[in-house]
């Protein structure tokens, strides 16, 4: 998914804060309330505000739309945003005018700083709503300790997890057999391959995660990016980054002058064969795009030896939701086999389950044995480790300093 965010403030020095404030497991019972939740929300309209730059995912809640409808009598209007902080604006703008009912925005696509942002605050139900929906159940909180921290923000039951994340590279195994296996190994791939290698602009979330990503390979102590940014620290911090990124640039396409400016661009530099790496954020990404036919088929997958950056996406409910209990309805079903298993299958998505399928009941557990991970899917065992992501402050950090500093060119 693109895992989508932006920086909260950004455009907001109008808005005055002052002013804020079978043989699986069997499901855990209902809440007491749940039903009445279903019945309230028979025949509300949710307003789903999610990212709309991928025809891909659009696909994909067009048909949670369906599904809903049909099981549980509610409309989906799909609110496509190409920045999740302008919804948090959005809220931010109604809480400061007063309105705390009726917004705008029923349910928002979320994760990262600007979840931190909302919950910080106080621009989100506060009813840990989200460990009370029925398939929380189902959830692997043990397995995936990223459905209960986000971006290290403990999540406190104010957004649910939808899907998991991580950064996977891909090559064209026709031009390039044997892909880096490092970071440095990157590095020295571009300085013998110049212009076959580039990232996208920051602040691109995926440009500005491949920052994070290099920053955790060389940062001396990496706990460090786990708590906010120290001022104070910044430039000893980032010192060995930059100097990376100073040495890579001239071997980057176009000599590092200019950059995409999206991950879509990204791969469309792979597949016009103007560069031999690209990557994303969904380990499922490149065998959608072969299905599609946006990558040629020798397009294979490869991660770090080492490890790269994952986390978790969610949705979330703003205080003010006109039809809270429809968002909650559409939060379970996101969460149920049915729609998880859908949305892991390359051919529709790829993006992987946040669910513990080892622990479903065998018809749920076959829905995800079934699915075709393509000629470029990589195994959960062949994705390696994952990298904590760093504190929300820090890719505000790196990504003025990358600005600063590069930008002008």
């Amino acid at each position: 998914m693109q895992v989508i965010r932006r920086r909260f403030l950004q455009g907001l020095a109008t808005i005055s804060l002052v002013a804020v404030l079978a043989t699986g497991p069997t499901l855990a019972a209902e809440p007491a309330d749940w039903a009445g939740i279903k019945d309230a929300a028979k025949g509300q309209t949710v307003y789903f505000h999610a990212w709309g730059g991928e025809p891909r995912i659009n696909a994909y809640i067009d048909w949670v739309a369906g599904e809903l409808k049909q099981q549980y009598g509610v409309t989906l209007e799909h609110v496509k945003v190409d920045d999740t902080a302008n919804v948090v604006a959005r809220v931010l703008a109604e809480k400061t005018a007063g309105k705390t009912s009726g917004g705008a925005v029923d349910l928002v696509w979320i994760n990262g700083e600007n979840f931190a942002a909302m919950k910080r605050e106080g621009l989100l139900q506060t009813e840990a709503w989200a460990e009370r929906l029925p398939n929380w159940a189902l959830v692997d909180v043990e397995g995936k300790p990223t459905v209960r921290k986000d971006f290290t923000v403990s999540t406190d039951g104010l957004e649910s997890p939808w899907g998991m994340a991580k950064l996977v590279f891909m090559h064209d195994s026709a031009r390039l057999a044997e892909p880096p296996a490092s970071l440095q190994a990157l590095a020295d791939f571009a300085k013998a391959n110049p212009g076959r290698f580039t990232y996208p602009q920051p602040p691109n979330f995926h440009g500005s995660t491949f920052l994070k990503q290099a920053l955790t390979d060389l940062i001396d102590d990496p706990a460090r990016l786990q708590q906010p940014v120290d001022p104070a620290r910044f430039e000893a911090d980032t010192a060995a980054l930059f100097a990376w990124l100073d040495a890579l640039h001239p071997n980057l396409w176009r000599g590092g002058k200019a950059f995409p400016q999206s991950v879509a661009a990204l791969r469309q530099l792979l597949a016009d064969g103007e560069i031999d790496i690209a990557f994303s954020f969904n380990p499922g990404d490149a065998s959608a795009a072969i299905a599609a036919g946006e990558l040629p088929d020798t397009v294979r997958s490869f991660v770090f030896a080492g490890g790269t950056i994952g986390n978790s996406h969610f949705v979330a409910i703003p205080f003010n939701a006109n039809a809270p209990a429809a968002a909650k309805v559409l939060a379970n079903f996101l969460l149920s086999p049915e729609a998880q298993a859908r949305k892991e299958d390359p051919a529709i998505w790829g993006d992987p389950t946040v669910l513990n399928v080892a622990a479903l009941a065998d018809a749920d557990k076959a829905r995800f044995a079934a699915i075709d991970l393509g000629k470029a899917g990589l195994s959960p065992s062949a994705l390696g480790p994952t990298l904590p992501e760093p504190h929300p402050s820090w890719m505000e950090a790196l990504e003025a300093a990358w600005a600063k500093r590069y930008g002008a060119q």
